[in-house]
């Protein structure tokens, strides 16, 4: 029987070759400030979880390197208990909304327990045997996005539960902005838990302790915060994603089209799921102004898209860079506007989702009252300069200029 001694020594010698092989396989010649994830730099959170019974939130982002934080776990003899799966499951396959099942692991055995749905977070009786539970899964930065609702109830559940969390930060793609209406609390929902903005500029470990310092969670005086930063990343950073984050955000066009993109789910316009170009072409039958067609079908990830073989005319914007984004660096109302300009009932152009996905019910008013755009932006002022504050006080990173 080994010594503790000699385990932990085997374990630092691992830890200190798999860290020179990321190192390696992830450099680029002329880059010497490659982002390193948290999840990647184990030395500084091993000693968190040696001997400690782990759940695990993650899904099919949770990588170190090119192994999956669960195998690495493993390997390292970490006892991890269970994973806790978010939307989209545990594999990242599963449609937007799609109810996922609880189950087991093919490849290790380990229960999956989902925390999308009805269960939207870890009960008493799933946490009694942790002594940790550590959070790893990409975000994209966007309130609606349904990774930090999960955040948010993870960490009330341990809160609740006095069990400690242990946040792996990844970058925010979207992270060099922030924009949008702030949420209002009459349009609470689960694509919408905290008083934000559509587009925050926040890690998740910035947005956790933002969550406790502004004690916007019941019972966060009793959580026990932990988290590993990113190396060489701030929020000029443009962090490339190495694995997609959800099934129809297959590329970083996509992720930076996104947040305003999104927007159309609540209404009858399609953002192209069902194509091989989702939210970065929209459009709707017999669309006007549109400079392209498309035929949704029914593919993994969106078995039922709207329009499903119906053929849509639309706008293709797959050819936009970075350096769009970065210009403009908001939200883009002129689609949306465009959209409802040219719908032939407008009485039917939103559905009830609109004002849920917005986190109010004034843009959907300023659209069908013909506000212009710049008036639009005017009115989130006030909303975003106190947001600004507030979120500057808990920001790991340097900050890009407002």
């Amino acid at each position: 029987m080994r010594s503790r001694f000699t385990s932990s020594l085997c374990i630092a010698i691992y830890v200190s070759i798999f860290c020179c092989h990321i190192a390696w396989s992830q450099q680029i010649p002329g880059s010497a400030g490659q982002v390193i994830t948290g999840a990647e730099r184990m030395s500084e959170y091993l000693p968190l979880t040696q001997g400690k019974k782990l759940a695990l939130v993650v899904n099919q982002t949770s990588v170190v390197g090119k192994t999956h934080l669960v195998d690495t776990l493993l390997s390292l003899h970490q006892q991890v208990q269970k994973i806790f799966a978010p939307e989209h499951g545990f594999r990242g396959i599963a449609d937007a909304g799609e109810e996922i099942s609880s189950s087991l692991d093919a490849k290790t055995g380990i229960p999956i327990i989902s925390i999308y749905g009805k269960n939207n977070k870890p009960g008493a009786d799933q946490l009694k045997d942790v002594d940790l539970v550590i959070y790893d899964i990409q975000d994209v930065g966007v309130r609606f996005y349904t990774y930090v609702s999960t955040l948010h109830f993870v960490m009330e559940a341990c809160a609740e539960n006095r069990v400690p969390l242990l946040i792996l930060d990844r970058p925010d793609p979207n992270g060099f902005y922030v924009d949008g209406p702030i949420l209002d609390s009459a349009h609470h929902s689960f694509v919408g838990v905290d008083p934000v903005p559509i587009v925050y500029g926040m890690t998740a470990a910035e947005y956790a302790r933002m969550l406790q310092g502004e004690k916007w969670i019941d019972s966060i005086g009793h959580l026990e915060l932990h988290w590993i930063t990113c190396k060489n990343y701030d929020h000029n950073t443009l962090y490339q994603l190495p694995v997609n984050p959800s099934p129809n955000l297959r590329s970083m066009t996509a992720i930076y089209l996104y947040p305003s993109l999104c927007l159309f789910e609540g209404t009858r316009v399609s953002v192209g799921r069902g194509t091989d170009k989702p939210f970065m072409i929209f459009g709707y039958p017999g669309y006007p102004a549109g400079n392209m067609k498309f035929r949704p079908e029914s593919v993994s990830g969106a078995k039922n898209p709207p329009y499903l073989g119906v053929e849509c005319s639309g706008h293709d914007l797959s050819g936009l860079n970075s350096g769009f984004f970065l210009e403009r660096k908001r939200l883009y109302l002129q689609w949306l506007m465009e959209s409802y300009k040219y719908y032939p009932k407008k009485e039917e152009f939103f559905t009830s989702y609109f004002n849920t996905l917005a986190g109010n019910d004034q843009l959907r008013k300023q659209i069908e009252e013909g506000t212009p755009e710049m008036e639009i932006y005017r009115s989130w002022e006030p909303g975003l300069s106190k947001f600004k504050q507030i979120r500057k006080k808990y920001l790991l990173y340097e900050d890009f200029a407002n």
